[in-house]
């Protein structure tokens, strides 16, 4: 694999146009929300968490109390199967509502996991899954926090641009209604009404104060909608993690068969047929060698130099496998091993106390060596270094040259099939590659102990 080094590799087409999101948005944030779209689809969200939660919550109360009344007899059992399903479509409903509404993605849980079919089944598979129970307890902790949010939401918003607007309406009070104005305090006696145009004045200015604030308090209550929608209608984080383990586990046997065929197809076309070539001119040699000693002598060493030459690529096939130098001495020899034929001078500064489990020093190793074969073709660098050093449960590598960047983990490349492996392992890839360079590569492995050898 191989990662191209170069000006532009990468880089978004937008990316070279510094300001441009200054001249799209003149106004502060502070002033824009107010009239933004997504402060309306979050307000849209909060107004409509009331009737949503309302229904939940009664249908939830209801059905579960009537089924827990019922498990006396034989109906309690599918009346709360359906409750818990009932409570499973509202909430792909609120999945919808928040990736339309918050722009929360949220993935869909685990669906029923049912050994056989038919109804009984399903009903136990039901009953059975954390997602409907999770489900329930959604829709019974939802409604409380709706009808809180719903009346602060509602109050600070509508008060807001009615201070802000009281100059444009504040003459149909007097007019219509009778008072001079909005009555700001009243008793027996006293009436305080806000009719003058200073009044007036600083009533819309504090207005425009909590008409600034309300899309941000709107952000704040959205947030705890989030979290309720993440937290319990989203795939819970065992499920995430067996996922994650299949998907990885699939990402190892892929790299493992692509290494097996690697191989294969180095042994065929590279050892194997030069000792196919190398026994038939041995054979010429024997049939010469009563006729024409000298010419079969000269086969004989040329042969010799095919044997050499065929060594020499199967000891480079070992090494590209499992060198033998990194099972016998680690990780500083190896990667000292391998900066040797960098075609760059390469610093290596290995600070290990003892040595990792043999699969993450080998990770650690094609990892490197996989690094330092880029630099060598791509990026027309006159130096690199390499860095080893363990931070607590994690073993930490940084390969820096001053080549000229533009390295990239997407489209493909080689550093993506190196994103892949180090995710395998629980491991993470940084690529820091400006262009023009300098490029630095870290990447961080899980120790997982020390191993006697």
């Amino acid at each position: 694999m191989a990662t191209e080094y170069g000006q532009g590799y990468g880089l978004d087409s937008g990316s070279g146009f510094p300001g441009s999101t200054e001249r799209r948005h003149r106004l502060p944030a502070a002033l824009r929300a107010p009239v933004e779209g997504r402060t309306w689809r979050e307000l849209a969200h909060v107004l409509l968490s009331l009737p949503v939660g309302i229904l939940m919550f009664t249908y939830a109360v209801t059905m579960v109390s009537l089924g827990a009344g019922l498990l006396v007899t034989f109906l309690g059992i599918p009346v709360l199967a359906a409750a818990l399903a009932g409570c499973r479509g509202f909430g792909a409903l609120e999945r919808t509502r928040a990736r339309a509404l918050l722009g929360l993605e949220v993935g869909e849980p685990e669906p029923l996991r049912m050994t056989k079919p038919g109804a009984m089944a399903w009903m136990g598979a039901v009953l059975k899954s954390g997602v409907s129970w999770r489900a329930l307890l959604y829709a019974v902790v939802q409604l409380p926090w709706a009808v809180f949010s719903f009346a602060v939401a509602l109050h600070v918003w509508l008060l807001g641009w009615a201070l802000l607007t009281y100059p444009l309406w504040f003459w149909t009070l007097p007019m219509h209604a009778g008072p001079d104005g909005f009555q700001l305090y009243g008793d027996g006696t006293h009436r305080i009404y806000l009719d003058n145009p200073f009044e007036i004045t600083v009533t819309a200015l504090v207005g425009l104060l909590f008409t600034i604030a309300a899309p941000w308090l709107v952000r704040a209550l959205t947030m705890v909608d989030r979290l309720l929608v993440h937290g319990l209608l989203g795939p819970s984080r065992l499920a995430s993690r067996v996922v994650e383990l299949e998907s990885d586990r699939g990402v190892v046997v892929d790299t493992a068969a692509a290494d097996l065929r690697r191989i294969e197809r180095d042994l065929h076309d590279g050892a194997q047929a030069r000792l196919v070539a190398l026994a038939m001119d041995l054979g010429l040699a024997k049939e010469k060698l009563q006729e024409d000693p000298r010419a079969a002598a000269q086969m004989v060493d040329e042969a010799h130099g095919e044997v050499k030459t065929a060594l020499q690529e199967l000891r480079d096939l070992a090494r590209g496998i499992h060198p033998a130098v990194l099972t016998d001495r680690g990780l500083d020899a190896a990667l000292s091993s391998v900066a040797s034929r960098c075609t760059v001078p390469v610093r290596v500064e290995v600070d290990l106390a003892e040595r990792p489990a043999p699969a993450i020093e080998g990770i650690a190793y094609f990892t490197v060596s996989e690094l330092l074969q880029n630099i060598s073709k791509h990026a027309r660098a006159t130096w690199a270094g390499v860095e080893v050093w363990r931070t607590e449960d994690r073993l930490m590598l940084q390969v820096v040259d001053n080549g000229v960047g533009g390295a990239d983990v997407s489209g493909g490349s080689g550093l993506a099939g190196l994103v892949d492996r180090l995710d395998a392992v629980d491991g993470i890839l940084v690529v820091d590659s400006p262009t023009g360079g300098p490029t630095r590569v870290t990447a961080e492995l899980p120790w997982r102990g020390a191993h006697v050898r």
